[in-house]
């Protein structure tokens, strides 16, 4: 499941979609997550299904790579799925045994809430996987910059987050190296129940909590090294400028947006 974990890190191509403008790609990302909750129908769904692969598509990132990122979620869309199942309530009951009952909103709720939590994570990765660390920080930067008047210390909240993406697959291969090094020394993280797996973690936590304080304190070391003193003052080597490609996209995105709008107010849940 560690090697599954693919939100943070970066799938390099020379795609449309690498080369738009950061700033483009956090805003599409956030309208994007935005529309997943502006319908609840069937055919909002399809609109969002047409809209997603199609910039998968122009990505040039596999697709089985991007669904590989899901494995690691399993657990949290049955969960989700398990609740919306078993405790809604509908007009048609489908099933019932005892205590439990599905109804017919029950399994529509389920199915649809899955779709949204899986569309959700793949727009998000998307954006991690087109876009490289420095891109991220430097759109963060510039998209949250109106805040900068009321005293946010809007860089280094984006210098934060950029680096918290970035150790993600960074502290994924190093978890990966410290099980091979305790598998290899007799551990076992497969067998067992659910407390003697929880047990067997502790060998392999304590590692890493190790190596993530030693590489946060590298990384201080290095940025005092080469004088960094915050976002006040700083210029940039590639500054951020619009492209023709870049209003294109806001079109496209705001057209998509629009178009969810209007399927959400015209287009009811029939088990409402």
């Amino acid at each position: 499941m560690i090697r599954d974990i693919t939100i943070g890190q970066y799938y390099p191509s020379g795609s449309i979609i690498h080369r738009l403008d950061p700033r483009v790609k956090l805003i599409g990302t956030f309208l994007f997550i935005l529309s997943l909750f502006l319908f609840d129908s069937l055919y909002g769904y399809i609109a969002v299904t047409i809209f997603l692969f199609t910039a998968i598509k122009l990505s040039k990132v596999p697709v089985l790579y991007i669904l590989r990122g899901l494995k690691a979620v399993i657990v949290l869309l049955l969960f989700t799925t398990f609740f919306n199942l078993f405790f809604k309530t509908g007009n048609r009951i489908i099933f019932e045994y005892g205590i439990i009952k599905i109804s017919d909103k029950g399994v529509y709720d389920s199915v649809f809430t899955i779709i949204r939590l899986t569309y959700l994570i793949i727009g998000s990765s998307l954006m991690t996987f087109t876009t490289t660390p420095n891109q991220l920080t430097d759109g963060l930067e510039k998209v949250l910059h109106p805040l900068n008047h009321i005293k946010v210390p809007v860089h280094e909240i984006a210098m934060m987050m950029s680096i918290a993406l970035r150790f993600i697959p960074i502290l994924l291969e190093e978890t990966d190296k410290i099980m091979k090094a305790q598998m290899a020394r007799g551990a076992d993280f497969e067998s067992g129940g659910l407390i003697k797996k929880a047990k067997s973690l502790i060998p392999l936590l304590v590692p890493l909590f190790v190596s993530a304080f030693r590489r946060a304190n590298d990384l201080a070391m290095a940025m005092e090294a080469r004088c960094y003193r915050g976002g006040e003052g700083r210029t940039k080597m590639k500054p951020l400028r619009y492209h023709s490609r870049d209003v294109v996209s806001y079109v496209i995105i705001l057209t998509y947006l629009a178009t969810t709008i209007v399927i959400g107010i015209f287009d009811r849940n029939p088990f409402i």
